[in-house]
């Protein structure tokens, strides 16, 4: 009997290692396919745009996109400023939020949190008329400032943040800080901090890509060539210009995925640690 049991758990494990591989594959395999049209020709990939064999055209495709009244190497740098900003501004205040909605019992706590809620529920589209006027009255148009700075109030990650706070923070931590002494910044960055990597590692990565892929805000600011991140470079590459120059443009692409792989790969372990940490029981 016992024997059987174990056969059927045999059988159960492979399946979902069968089922789990296959998804991976499935998930890997359109990346794939734009890293392998970075280096095809144009003519390669309108005679067959699925192919899992790199070719020879990656210099030329560069030399192409290189050769443009751009810098991709610039759009690069202006791209990753932006993100690196945003998303250590974002992620740090979006936790200090938090922590303050968890940790302290003040008058107008679930007032508040009730208004970072409503502010969670409005488009950016609807705001980015009078916030671009704003920017221009103060000068700051073609400055990476108005999209960094405003990152500081995000309402999904401090929503996200004290979700998380709510359950894996114990108050008695907080007041054995403050009974040896410790002041209130110290804390939070020496002791809550740690707590939260988890939730860092997870929304470090959705802000990181978020802002990576940024268009909308970018397009409408950065008016400045010197300036531009790579999502308005890329979509210049698809003007009646360049249309058929397709392997430049996936080259374009490729540039702009490859930072997040890193990203994702960086903060993954903090992520899976959490987890497995979560799954420990006393």
């Amino acid at each position: 009997m016992r024997h059987e049991k174990t056969a059927g758990q045999r059988i159960y494990k492979t399946i979902a290692y069968i089922v789990c591989v296959f998804l991976t594959i499935l998930s890997i395999i359109p990346f794939w396919i734009m890293f392998v049209n970075a280096t095809r020709s144009t003519p390669e990939i309108q005679q067959s745009a699925i192919s899992l064999i790199p070719s020879k055209y990656l210099q030329n495709n560069f030399a192409v996109f290189e050769g443009k009244s751009f810098d991709p190497l610039v759009g690069f740098l202006n791209s990753l400023i932006i993100s690196v900003g945003a998303t250590t501004l974002s992620i740090y205040f979006s936790s200090l939020t938090a922590y303050a909605l968890v940790a302290y019992q003040w008058r107008l706590r679930q007032p508040f949190f009730a208004f970072i809620m409503a502010v969670m529920m409005i488009p950016t589209q609807v705001t980015s008329i009078g916030f671009y006027q704003m920017m221009y009255r103060i000068g700051w148009t073609n400055s990476f400032l108005p999209l960094i700075i405003p990152a500081i109030a995000s309402p999904a990650i401090v929503f996200f943040m004290r979700q998380y706070l709510l359950g894996a923070l114990h108050l008695d931590i907080i007041n054995s800080g403050r009974i040896d002494g410790a002041g209130e910044f110290h804390i939070f960055n020496r002791i809550i901090l740690p707590i939260m990597k988890p939730a860092l590692a997870t929304q470090a990565i959705f802000a990181f890509v978020a802002n990576w892929n940024n268009f909308f805000m970018p397009s409408i600011l950065l008016t400045d060539r010197a300036k531009h991140t790579m999502p308005i470079m890329v979509s210049q590459l698809r003007g009646d210009i360049y249309k058929t120059e397709l392997g430049s443009i996936y080259l374009g692409l490729s540039l702009t995925v490859l930072p997040l792989f890193i990203v994702y790969f960086a903060l993954s372990k903090y992520i899976i640690a959490g987890v497995a940490l979560g799954g420990v029981k006393e």
